[in-house]
């Protein structure tokens, strides 16, 4: 049998993950030269940051090696029609990536197709080591095998770090509608298990043609995260994720183009649900969840803007909620005396815009309708929690909800929303969140503007 030396692997390596390749479609009018991602890549690799590249097929990223996107570089990725052969990037348990982008030159992800649309790709894919509340799993729509299982006990483990990333027209794996609640489905930015040494910081999904961000178990942390125009949920959590997020915006200036029951942030603690641990918790502060209903009156296929179910408890906190047509609160009947009787679950000091603050999903005939809940917004609107409640989205007095280009999101003058914050209490007293006097994902200083990186065309 012929040995091979690890140069000699390393080379053959290298050589099946990133060679020369024609690109028909959509090749975004640049000039520079192109190379091709494709196969396993199983030692540490940094592409070339004078080219784009074109990602062909499903890469794994395996063998605890490491990918390096330099800033600047557009990765094209092919569109197959396939369900299963939907192009993906997995960076495999052990693996690490690291995307170096910044606000003048992010990395970009996009559709290689000549006329780009929702689903023509799946999505990267991080797996790590951290718990969840199911032990271990794979990821839905892959191959099942070690390069698609996460879960484990490490909940410090660490699979890179990505700073100013855009991802467009991803969620091309997506099993039926009413399998929704099949969370390990790949779409946009899905972190399965991963633990909190990672580093996840200003990433933009538009586009998606199911959720934007998936947060799958794990303890990972994550700040200035933009989904724009999402399929289904802008923000979904599941299986005991544990992790804190600060200045989250999910925006949409149209209705659902799929029949999945979007919301702007949905959290579950699992199928059941059971009480297993850790349960489902995310703790937020600084987001702006503003749906399409000021323009887009057709209400087709959205629900709205915070949906707890399937016994998963909530930190919410300094937050805005606004144009969602079922209101800004919702709880499934098993979730509901979850929250209720719960010291620990927090949608506290939040800036709601909604003529029904709460409601429940109850049946009636048969069919399950979403209906107002006094004890719920009397929970809400207590002495503790304190949510202020408006019924018209221009109280908020942002000074661009709706624009014919980006969104200005910013609190103008007299805005209820440029004061109000809390940070009391350990889990916002934290070093991880910066203490704002506003509530919102923007402050005075608009870092969601038209840019480079944020790219709201």
């Amino acid at each position: 049998m012929k040995k091979f030396t690890l140069l000699s692997f390393m080379a053959v390596a290298f050589f099946a993950a990133c060679k020369k390749d024609n690109i028909n479609g959509n090749s975004g009018g640049s000039s520079r030269k192109v190379d091709t991602l494709q196969g396993t890549i199983t030692a540490d690799q940094t592409l070339d940051a004078s080219k784009d590249y074109y990602l062909k097929g499903q890469v794994y990223v395996k063998n605890n090696a490491s990918l390096t996107i330099p800033a600047g570089i557009t990765v094209r990725v092919q569109k197959n029609d396939a369900m299963a052969d939907k192009s993906v990037l997995v960076i495999t348990q052990g693996s690490k990536i690291f995307i170096n982008g910044t606000a003048d030159k992010p990395v970009v992800f996009t559709s290689a197709a000549a006329t780009p649309a929702p689903g023509d790709w799946g999505a990267i894919i991080l797996l790590g080591k951290a718990p969840t509340n199911t032990v271990t799993g794979n990821v839905m729509g892959l191959n099942v095998s070690d390069d698609t299982k996460y879960g484990g006990t490490d909940a410090g483990d660490n699979s890179g770090s990505i700073t100013y990333l855009r991802l467009e027209y991803t969620g091309g794996i997506n099993p039926p509608a009413e399998d929704e609640w099949v969370v390990d489905k790949a779409s946009g930015l899905l972190m399965a298990s991963v633990g909190s040494a990672t580093k996840i910081d200003n990433v933009m999904v538009k586009y998606s043609n199911d959720d934007s961000f998936q947060f799958v178990g794990g303890t990972v942390n994550a700040t200035h995260l933009i989904s724009y125009n999402a399929g289904d949920d802008d923000f979904d959590f599941d299986l005991g994720y544990t992790g804190s997020l600060q200045f989250l915006i999910g925006y949409r200036t149209h209705a659902s183009s799929q029949a999945l029951r979007a919301n702007g942030f949905e959290s579950y603690n699992d199928e059941v649900p059971t009480t297993n641990t850790p349960l489902t918790r995310p703790v937020v502060s600084n987001m702006t969840i503003i749906g399409p209903e000021g323009i887009d009156a057709t209400k087709t296929n959205i629900n709205m803007g915070v949906y707890m179910r399937k016994g998963t408890r909530l930190a919410i906190r300094n937050s805005l909620v606004a144009e969602y047509s079922e209101g800004a609160f919702m709880t499934c009947p098993r979730t509901r005396p979850v929250i209720l009787a719960d010291d620990n679950a927090e949608f506290r000091s939040n800036l709601v815009q909604s003529d029904t603050l709460a409601r429940t999903f109850a049946w009636d005939q048969g069919a399950v309708i979403a209906v107002p809940d006094p004890e719920m917004t009397t929970f809400e609107t207590n002495s503790v929690n304190k949510n202020t409640v408006i019924t018209a989205s221009s109280d908020m007095k942002l000074n661009a909800m709706y624009a014919t280009g980006a969104p200005d999101l910013t609190p103008a003058d007299g805005s209820p929303a440029l004061s109000g914050a809390d940070f009391t209490g350990a889990d916002f007293s934290s070093a991880f969140f910066v203490q704002t006097t506003y509530r919102g994902a923007v402050g005075t200083s608009n870092w969601a503007a038209q840019s480079a990186w944020a790219d709201w065309k």
